[in-house]
């Protein structure tokens, strides 16, 4: 596995969003995002193990852990699922970011170990390579479904994928809605929201209003 790094910080997203949190970022990513954010994940990094990972994991003393990239489902998968199989032992609440483009399938979840689906709309320029059965493959209850957009026909485009998907959230499901920062005001999305009644978390990205937004490692 190939790690960019491992810090501490608050989530800033997510339904876990506020609450300390140890960020395991991946290298590597098989998208390339308009917005991208991390692009700095894209090649960045050093080889360590699933068992390396979890030594610096245990050193923060927090027993919550967000697996992120880049895309982290690109790692070699029998080592994601033994870093996953280790932390479930340990009992951590672990929360993966996908890009919604690899097959979750693939992944023994369990206990307390959830998929975070972030679906990519137009403007990412990268909406035609989704994997859209991943939206009969998440669990209504543990997983979650993002919408990071940056204009109307972003939120549009969500909102067919949720209708034409079923996504109702009285039978479980999870869905977010977030606004590209910079791009879309939160005024403007919240508005959108309410005027179509739209039953989903509105979000913004915490760690960038407490910090820098370019900062690293937060």
């Amino acid at each position: 596995m190939k790690v960019n790094e491992i810090f501490f910080s608050i989530q800033g997203e997510s339904s876990s969003i506020g609450l300390p949190t140890i960020f395991v970022r991946f290298t590597g990513c098989n998208l390339r995002c308009t917005y991208c954010d991390t692009k700095y994940s894209y090649y960045e990094g050093e080889p360590d193990t699933p068992e390396g990972i979890m030594d610096k994991i245990r050193s923060y003393g927090i027993k919550r852990v967000c697996l992120t990239g880049g895309e982290p489902l690109i790692q070699p998968r029998g080592e994601m699922q033994q870093l996953l199989d280790l932390l479930a032992k340990e009992d951590y609440e672990v929360s993966i970011e996908t890009d919604g483009s690899i097959d979750i399938s693939k992944f023994h979840m369990h206990d307390r170990q959830r998929f975070i689906l972030d679906m990519k709309v137009p403007s990412s320029s990268m909406s035609d390579k989704m994997d859209f059965e991943n939206l009969r493959r998440i669990v209504p209850g543990r997983d979650e479904v993002k919408f990071v957009m940056g204009n109307r026909e972003d939120y549009e485009w969500s909102k067919s994928l949720i209708r034409n998907y079923d996504l109702d959230p009285a039978k479980g499901y999870q869905l977010i809605f977030s606004p590209i920062f910079g791009d879309l005001t939160y005024e403007q999305l919240v508005n959108w929201l309410l005027e179509d009644r739209i039953d989903a978390r509105f979000q913004v990205q915490l760690h960038k209003i407490v910090w820098d937004p370019n900062l690293r490692g937060v």
